[in-house]
């Protein structure tokens, strides 16, 4: 939008120009305006008065929020149990209950019109850095990502080692133990009892196991450990976290919980029973984003496609019921069917998709 100032500015440019010579059309494109535009200032006052829209009177959309439902989805976010969550798991978890009250977008525009928009996290933006070679995973128990971080404890110096394995496909924490010393016999316990809870053996190949370069877990014992479970090892590139960045988000979700106890914790019981309770709302009590806003468990099971069609339903049942607030099309609730870990190669991540559509279509 051009100020009445620059406006005449510019007009009294090109005229100058225009009677030195030069083609009114020329001079205004030189101006950085169309012929019509300084046309339409003349014509319409346009250089006494200025841009008049920022006064322009406009009516309220017929299909806007009444004032009754912009109460309820106050009410609705101000819930005990949706305090602590954006609109964007909100509106997923009402449409699981059978509830549409307003889109994400109109969520957050009525929270932002009472000042409960303010950002809740403590992280810095991610930094991109060159991932390297990618893993793809279709399904469940294709691709695991594991890691160890620490707790803290009351004890300044003192810390407690969560080990954990993450299902790259589902998001599901598929194992992880909470020990007082970081030992590579803990990790391969860790793989033993995950083996044998995803039934590792009846599968016909076996998993990718992708972990960073710690000691511990490019440890002797480890390795020989994978190697008899058959699982491919994989590992990020030293000194970058980004390459495990599913279990580093992870980590920072557990972190950044209200539940965290940021003075550290008591003693190693006290973080394996914070370490229990996380991992269980963490698999079914949260709704994922990166994956429709299901949890991991209901997409380890493959239960994921049933609730993302009877989201799907209940968005166009709304459309239906009041088409003008949809100018286009309803909610994208199709399932991720792909999911890489440190997508670099196009070429891997397109002939993977092919084969899973050709073999669909097959069947």
């Amino acid at each position: 939008m051009i100020s009445l100032e620059d406006r005449q500015s510019i007009a009294r440019a090109v005229e100058e120009a225009h009677r030195g010579g030069a083609r009114l059309r020329r001079a205004c494109a030189e101006a950085g305006i169309t012929l019509r535009t300084l046309q339409r200032w003349k014509r319409g006052a346009g250089l006494e008065r200025g841009d008049r829209r920022p006064e322009a009177v406009r009516p309220t959309p017929a299909h806007a929020l009444s004032e009754a439902e912009r109460e309820e989805i106050l009410r609705i976010a101000n819930e005990p149990r949706f305090a602590e969550l954006p609109p964007a798991r909100i509106v997923p978890m009402l449409a699981d209950e059978g509830t549409y009250i307003a889109s994400e977008s109109s969520f957050s525009r009525v929270l932002r019109a009472h000042g409960q928009t303010h950002h809740r996290g403590r992280a810095k933006a991610p930094q991109r850095v060159r991932p390297p070679s990618t893993h793809v995973a279709t399904a469940p128990r294709q691709v695991f990502c594991w890691d160890m971080t620490y707790l803290p404890a009351t004890v300044a110096g003192r810390w407690f080692y969560l080990y954990l394995i993450l299902d790259l496909y589902s998001r599901k924490i598929v194992g992880f133990e909470v020990h007082e010393s970081d030992d590579s016999e803990h990790a391969v316990n860790l793989l033993r009892r995950t083996a044998l809870a995803e039934d590792l053996h009846t599968l016909d190949y076996k998993p990718v196991l992708h972990g960073d370069n710690g000691a511990t877990l490019k440890a002797t014992t480890v390795l020989a450990m994978m190697h008899w479970l058959g699982l491919r090892a994989s590992y990020s590139r030293p000194r970058v976290s980004d390459d495990n960045a599913f279990v580093e988000a992870l980590f920072r979700t557990a972190k950044y919980r209200p539940q965290f106890p940021t003075k550290g914790f008591a003693d190693l019981d006290q973080a394996r029973a914070w370490a229990s309770s996380f991992v269980q709302w963490y698999n079914h009590d949260h709704r994922h984003s990166g994956i429709r806003y299901v949890s991991p468990a209901q997409r380890h099971a493959g239960e994921d496609r049933t609730i993302l069609q009877a989201r799907h339903a209940l968005y166009q049942q709304a459309r239906a019921e009041n088409p003008r607030r949809w100018a286009r099309h309803t909610r994208n609730w199709n399932p991720i069917t792909v999911v890489t870990l440190n997508p670099e190669r196009d070429a891997v991540i397109k002939a993977t998709t092919e084969s899973l559509h050709n073999s669909r279509s097959a069947a």
